[in-house]
């Protein structure tokens, strides 16, 4: 989250889009609840905060939202994309806000251009675009000169790094240029039409047309929408760019950076926020740093091809600036007296791959039979994995798979899973019981970077589980131990690993909280500030991102000043509460805030500031900038401090699959593209099976008529749910939804067993027939139906011990295909073909 759930009851107008915050996070939920509830929230006069929610099922969200719209899934793109065409039509947008705090005036290369579904620089068989024609315009050369950088509180100056040798980009601030990104966005989204929206979507035009209305009122500087999102937008082939759409309308309507906008992710667990910003993703380093690549001999040219560049005199462009900063204190942090100026402070420990290393791609690498072992932390491959008949045969080709988990899994038990024949996998399965969260300590970091301290509960039983971080910790020593003793490739990144604990084979969470904020070599004292972080190898920072969190004044995530005296703990008013716990960056609550408030420093809405020149310092939240910086300062009017231009992109070379978000149909899908039929899907997600030399397992339209879509149930969070007796008695049973026109037309009625399936595999589960689903009206007169599948049920757990019939339990992802994002390889689970028929 740009914000944080409290900052949502600011909000005029809620837009939720893939997600379903009364049933997947009710707790969340309340604040869009106080909104709606607020008389003086909402467009027009007021009368309460309208809720707007775009999902393909009629959910408890879409029983509380004052406007449903029954969305194909997989196509927010084009939704938010008529939005777009929608305020820049009827001239709707924040205009001072637009030109001053985006990219909108920046002018990019004559080159650039896009024609029939691709981008300039598009390469067939690399299925991969060059981009160097998605670049602005430049200006000659300036004179040298230092860059200057921002600081934090207790920072002294950071200076920015040079200039570029070509200078900056050119801006037209009248916005009139037909380069200029303000020009293009309009041509390219000009497309858009009602009309268009409604082919692609299924939303009825005048529907459309009804919420365009209320979210063009939000550009109004008095006025602030924020936009609400979950897994429903990441789970696909576009998810980046669904994603980044959302974002783009909410530049234009000068919402973000304010309290009650922003795009704020709810993240599906309360620590998965944690584990991202820590680098559980495989193409980062903690702190979003990115993963060294091949060819990067050294950090000169790890930095240089990595950071940021200014692109704009008054950019701060914060992290290019201190990128080398934060790299330096992160391996001083890894390796401690071994990382030392003269071996570039062990840069060359880090591995450069190849190739990426995602966890699809393991799998991909375990179906060649390149792929030895598999460590399972945590997650469940054979249930969160797609196409996942072709994981478990992954699994099948492994000499070894080490499970660590609190409780059984269909991987730890995938070799006598439903079909399986045992005597014929090879596989020797080890399973490592951990300790459940509720046994441990820790901090979980919830959707808005609030990172809370929890205590423990309940102990271990004695002799039956340990803490999984005890586990890799003996682990790493066992290796460290081996290296020592027998030597091996490459030893030095293994041996000279710092662990520095009260007992290195059972660290405790606190320590590993202190040794991630990082500390001061010079004085041993703990940082204050990330802006404090050095490249000289004199500070360490486990994630930079992080420093500030546990200071000399100890663990801050452990605060609870809240609200048993509001008008101590929460002086704004606005719901910071900067003594509750702690938020990354810096105890910040909304990030960019800088753009709450006018180049003169006063909020657009008095009534809701996020931050404000009171003549001598910046107050309310944690501000981006020097908290005495005068805001008459050029440099203080670029509020997205961690870009190269300073500014929000509406147009960026950042995105692997296009500047602008542009519809791309799913891999298997209903309909061609209406904008472009010859180019229909994203011309760069990652086929897996195209890669393998695989057979095809894509469906067609004719063979699986009807759309798929997966969620979750209130009832049962994830997996582990399924060894919960109360949870599985409140869910017994798997089923998918099945619209009530469809299930006529196949003879179905409620409590049937059905059959479904892709070219993949197939469930035989109950229906349960719905009026949450229902048709929708593609492309002038093509009705389609989407049918619905909950992802929980397996054949371990409860349910599946007390069915004698294991054949009955199936996994829904037996149904997604084995296909990623450019990007991050994220699945496509949220739009896929199917078929249904009763089962006699």
């Amino acid at each position: 989250m740009t914000n944080h759930w409290r900052d949502i009851k600011h909000a005029d107008v809620i837009l939720i889009n893939g997600a379903n915050p009364a049933e997947a996070h009710p707790v969340g939920f309340q604040w869009f609840v106080k909104a709606k509830l607020d008389p003086t929230k909402g467009p027009g006069a007021g009368g309460g905060a309208k809720i707007i929610h775009a999902d393909p099922r009629y959910t408890r969200t879409s029983a509380l939202a004052d406007r449903y719209l029954r969305i194909r899934t997989g196509t927010d793109v084009a939704y938010f994309g008529g939005l777009i065409n929608y305020v820049l039509e009827n001239k709707l947008y924040h205009e001072e806000y637009v030109k001053n705090y985006t990219n909108a005036s920046f002018i990019v290369k004559d080159a650039f251009d896009f024609k029939d579904g691709l981008f300039t620089g598009y390469n067939a068989q690399t299925r991969s675009y060059d981009i160097s024609s998605w670049a602005y315009e430049q200006t000659a050369p300036p004179a040298a000169q230092p860059g200057s950088g921002p600081t934090q509180p207790g920072a002294t100056a950071v200076e920015g790094p040079p200039t570029t040798s070509s200078g900056f980009a050119k801006r037209d601030m009248t916005l009139q240029d037909p380069k200029s990104v303000f020009q293009l966005m309009k041509k390219h989204y000009s497309r858009y039409t009602p009309e268009m929206v409604s082919s692609i979507t299924g939303i009825p035009t005048d529907q459309f047309l009804e919420v365009a209305k209320i979210v063009g009122e939000m550009g109004r500087p008095d006025k602030v929408m924020t936009i609400v999102y979950a897994v429903g937008l990441t789970h696909h082939t576009t998810g980046g760019q669904l994603i980044r759409s959302g974002a783009l309308l909410q530049l234009l309507l000068g919402n973000m950076g304010r309290p009650g906008g922003g795009m704020n992710a709810e993240r599906g667990h309360a620590n998965i926020q944690g584990n991202t910003d820590h680098a559980i993703s495989w193409e980062i380093l903690p702190g979003y740093l990115r993963i060294p690549a091949p060819g990067q001999k050294n950090l000169d040219q790890y930095v240089d091809q990595s950071a940021a560049k200014k692109s704009d005199p008054n950019s701060w462009n914060f992290f290019g600036t201190n990128y080398r900063n934060f790299m330096v204190s992160l391996l001083k942090g890894w390796y401690g007296a071994a990382a030392t100026k003269d071996n570039e402070f062990a840069f060359n420990f880090i591995p450069k791959p190849a190739a990426n290393s995602s966890w699809m791609s393991i799998f991909d690498q375990a179906l060649k039979g390149k792929m030895e072992g598999v460590i399972l932390s945590g997650m469940t491959a054979t249930s969160i994995g797609p196409d996942v008949n072709q994981v478990m045969k992954a699994l099948a080709n492994l000499k070894w798979l080490v499970v660590m988990d609190p409780l059984p899994t269909t991987s730890s038990e995938f070799w006598r899973a439903p079909g399986a024949d045992p005597a014929s996998i090879q596989t020797e399965v080890f399973m490592l019981p951990t300790t459940h969260w509720i046994e441990k300590d820790g901090s979980f970091v919830n959707s808005g970077r609030w990172m809370q301290w929890k205590e423990q509960v309940i102990p271990p039983e004695e002799g039956k589980a340990r803490h999984d971080h005890w586990i890799m910790a003996e682990l790493f020593d066992r290796v460290k131990t081996l290296y020592r003793q027998n030597g091996g490739k490459f030893p030095d990144a293994i041996n000279a690993m710092t662990l520095e604990y009260k007992d290195p084979k059972k660290p405790e969470l606190d320590e590993i909280a202190k040794e991630i904020n990082g500390k001061d070599l010079a004085t041993g004292k703990q940082m204050a500030s990330f802006a404090l972080l050095k490249a000289d190898g004199t500070t360490t920072a486990g994630d930079w991102i992080y420093t500030g969190s546990y200071t000399e004044d100890g663990n801050l995530s452990k605060r609870r000043n809240g609200v048993q005296d509001i008008a101590k703990n929460d002086p704004t008013g606005m719901g910071f509460f900067p003594q509750w716990a702690w938020s990354w960056p810096l105890n910040r609550r909304v990030m960019y805030n800088r753009a709450s408030a006018d180049l003169h420093g006063k909020p657009w809405d008095p009534k809701r500031p996020g931050i404000q020149w009171n003549g001598s310092a910046w107050t309310g939240d944690v501000p981006d900038y020097p908290a005495t910086m005068n805001p008459e300062e050029p440099a203080s009017w670029n509020p997205f401090i961690m870009n190269g231009e300073g500014v929000g992109r509406l147009f960026s070379n950042s995105m692997l699959d296009g500047p602008f978000p542009e519809h791309y149909e799913p891999i298997e899908a209903p309909i061609p593209n209406p904008l472009h039929p010859s180019q229909s899907e994203d011309p760069v997600a990652f086929l897996y099976d195209q890669a393998a030399g695989r057979p095809n397992r894509f469906g067609k339209v004719d063979k699986y008529p009807y759309v798929a879509t997966s969620y979750r149930l209130t009832e049962h969070e994830h997996y582990v749910t399924q060894h919960v007796p109360l949870l599985v008695g409140l869910q017994p049973q798997a089923f998918v939804e099945v619209p009530e026109e469809l299930a006529k037309e196949k003879g179905i009625q409620n409590g049937d067993r059905v059959r479904v399936w892709s070219e993949r595999g197939k469930i035989e589960v109950a229906a349960a027939v719905t009026k949450r689903l229902g048709p929708i009206t593609l492309a002038g007169n093509k009705t389609v139906y989407h049918i619905g599948i909950p992802i929980h049920w397996g054949f371990v757990g409860v349910s599946a011990d007390q069915n004698p019939d294991k054949s009955k339990f199936w996994l829904a992802n037996a149904l997604t295909p084995f296909v990623g994002d450019v990007g991050a390889r994220t699945p496509e689970f949220k739009a896929f073909l199917v078929n249904i028929e009763k089962i006699d």
